[in-house]
């Protein structure tokens, strides 16, 4: 009679080589599994983790207001309590330093007795802004795409924000504008020098892309500053999405060559208007954008 039962490393094999993110932990956090998908998209490897416990400063998992969730509303830590699992997103932080979305699942482990024995956690690359296609011409992406941090350049933003107009004034369909611009930039490249400032640039640009809805665009206006176009139907709306954008770049650091600094940025916004032009739209954001400075940096400031 043929034995059809499955070898014993079959599952484990199966884990260890999904694109997911997975990782268990003992009931007082101290990771016992990291697999490759974990290391791919968080950037530690197994060696680095396992071993540690979940919340000893490593992913420092927060949620879109900023709040640590390691220490206090850990979703892990709650299935693991009351055995439910759990479906959320959050923004670790990755080895390099900026922050990520992730979505994540929670789950308890049980042995055959039904207690429960650890935890599982399951994680996925959760960016909202969506890359170009792999097979996209390589000099439409040059002409679109800013070469420092890939995020899309001034001329795609101006395209887009022309459409976004048109939209606004034939559909009614509303959307704001925020002008990023990260505090003392020229300062710190002076100090360290323009590799490091690159990083900088790069940094917040992934936090930017993180920080966003599928919907917005997230654009290198020029030097130190972002665009971003939200989808937003009042002041309330582009209020929270600049907050968030705050609070999740003040979360993340920046890390090259040996140094990690943390960074911040200020930011200004105002929604659009169906008689407004590209030049008067950024005008009032641009305008906020300096109020928040002259505020003390690290601030928004949100115009009609």
């Amino acid at each position: 009679m043929a034995d059809n039962s499955l070898p014993r490393q079959f599952h484990k094999v199966i884990v260890d080589n999904i694109a997911d993110g997975v990782y268990f932990v003992e009931p007082n956090r101290t990771i016992r599994y990291w697999n490759s998908g974990a290391e791919k998209i968080a950037g530690y490897g197994a060696a680095e983790v396992v071993g540690k416990r979940c919340y000893e400063n490593l992913l420092a998992h927060v949620d879109a207001q900023g709040n640590s969730l390691c220490l206090s509303v850990c979703p892990l830590a709650a299935s693991m309590g009351d055995g439910e699992t759990r479906d959320v997103t959050i923004w670790l932080r990755h080895r390099d330093g900026y922050r990520k979305p992730v979505r994540v699942r929670t789950a308890a482990v049980r042995n055959e007795a039904g207690a429960i024995v650890g935890g599982v956690e399951t994680f996925s690359d959760a960016s909202a802004v969506v890359r170009a296609a792999a097979d996209a011409d390589q000099a439409r992406r040059d002409a679109l795409t800013d070469e420092l941090t890939g995020v899309p350049n001034r001329r795609m933003f101006d395209n887009a924000l022309r459409i976004r107009l048109e939209n606004l004034a034939r559909y009614g369909w509303e959307f704001g504008l925020l002008v990023v611009d990260i505090d003392l930039f020229k300062a710190v490249n002076d100090r360290y020098g323009h590799a490091f400032g690159d990083a900088v640039l790069i940094g917040v640009a992934h936090t930017l892309e993180g920080a966003v809805r599928a919907g917005d665009v997230v654009a290198r206006w020029g030097g130190e500053e972002f665009a971003v176009l939200v989808e937003a139907s009042d002041s309330a709306g582009l209020n929270e999405t600049a907050e968030r954008v705050r609070i999740l770049v003040a979360q993340s650091e920046v890390r090259h060559d040996g140094l990690t600094l943390p960074v911040q940025v200020s930011v200004g916004g105002s929604l659009a208007s169906p008689t407004d032009t590209p030049e008067s739209l950024f005008g009032r954001a641009d305008a906020a954008l300096y109020t928040a400075k002259n505020q003390g940096r690290n601030r928004i400031a949100i115009v009609d």
